[in-house]
């Protein structure tokens, strides 16, 4: 965590910090990111109570104050305020308030288990907010193969390597910017990885990773590294930042044509799970343990279908190609009774009185009009014979 972020927290929340990252081994990144939706909660808290200055920017509000006298009054009621302030003033998306949602209550659980600091935990009832269930964007194995014909460029082995990587090995960008030379253990054809909650996992490198790292590390630059262990070096001749990761992703799949919102570098890791699953046949806690999930059930997001194989299940359905049987219901009638249908159908919804001198005058063409319906009067406008 940035030490001038941690500066700033008040002593309660620098404890809670520090048991996140040393009993529940949190990753510093995770840990600063509690801090700052604890820091936004609180600044709410002080903005909504008057307890700051008018006028005073909302970035600018200090929680150094905090304590756990504060904290005691605070009630459900005023947590949902608080979320609803997420929604309508900052305009936060429904995984940013479920993300901050499970900040404040581990928040308050540690007060209220773990510390015995709070009697009651006023976040007990919060719910989650409801996300949307959207299957996850990824590469078709046609794009994946054009994706990588179109890496060149001075750093093209560089480039090459890392996007074999995410598309093989299903690596979080953190995870493979992390990266140092010594993971690469080419004599057992693995690569340690440090992932979420610097949990280790070993990944399996297939014939297409250990060709592109091979090709890789005889163009990597040895002389005047500022961070020699990394994997990935940068034209600063130090560690690859996640920025530059992400830029030359989206560059490369702007080039077929997949640009935009949706895709980026997330999109590879989907890519490598979904064509593991679906062309590999890989077994889905295998899969689990490759991409270094947790729960079993983030996983089996990618046990989604395919539009071929949704097609073919279709078609499959034994009514697929039965056909409706038309029946010929056209009734044979005589020329006389047709004639009759005919002037029957020209004059049905007239007046009696209409009807008759419609009858009588054809094929004069008539309009009518009806003054009152309650005493029937009505205009009757003959074309050859005037007003009647």
């Amino acid at each position: 965590m940035k030490p001038e972020l941690l500066s700033e927290a008040p002593q309660i929340i620098r404890e809670f910090l520090g048991y996140l990252g040393t009993i529940k081994g949190k990753s510093e990144k995770t840990v600063e990111e509690y801090y700052l939706d604890l820091r936004t909660f609180f600044r709410y808290i002080k903005l909504s109570r008057n307890l700051v200055p008018n006028g005073t920017p909302f970035e600018e509000i200090s929680i150094a104050d905090i304590n756990i006298d504060l904290i005691r009054t605070i009630t459900l009621t005023q947590v949902f305020e608080y979320m609803n302030y997420l929604t309508n003033v900052r305009n936060n998306k429904p995984a940013t308030r479920s993300r901050k949602v499970s900040s404040l209550r581990t928040f308050f659980k540690y007060l209220t288990n773990k510390t015995n600091q709070l009697e009651v935990n006023p976040v007990l009832e919060l719910e989650t907010p409801k996300l949307r269930s959207a299957l996850p964007k990824y590469l078709t194995f046609e794009q994946s193969i054009d994706l990588l014909t179109r890496v060149e460029g001075k750093n093209k082995e560089r480039d090459y390597c890392i996007l074999v990587l995410f598309l093989n090995c299903g690596l979080r960008l953190s995870e493979l910017v992390g990266l140092n030379i010594s993971d690469v253990r080419q004599s057992s054809h693995t690569i340690r990885v440090l992932g979420k909650g610097n949990k280790e996992r070993i990944v399996y490198l297939n014939d297409a990773c250990q060709d592109a790292i091979k090709r890789y590390l005889a163009v990597r630059p040895h002389d005047g590294l500022i961070d020699r262990k990394a994997l990935f070096i940068s034209g600063q001749h130090k560690r690859i930042s996640p920025k530059t990761v992400q830029y030359l992703v989206k560059k490369y799949l702007a080039q077929i044509d997949l640009s935009g919102p949706g895709y980026s570098v997330h999109k590879l890791r989907h890519t490598a799970a979904t064509l593991m699953y679906q062309h590999g046949h890989v077994d889905i806690r295998v899969l689990k343990d490759i991409l270094g999930h947790e729960n079993l059930g983030t996983t089996e997001i990618y046990t989604h279908l395919s539009d071929q194989q949704m097609e073919q299940a279709a078609n499959a359905n034994p009514l697929a190609h039965v056909k409706p049987r038309i029946k010929n219901t056209t009734a044979i009638t005589s020329p006389e009774k047709a004639k009759e249908k005919e002037e029957d159908s020209s004059t049905r919804g007239l007046p009696h009185r209409i009807k008759e001198y419609y009858t009588a005058h054809q094929p004069r063409v008539i309009f009518y009009t009806f003054i009152s319906p309650i005493f029937g009067h009505f205009v009757l406008w003959d074309t050859k014979c005037g007003l009647q």
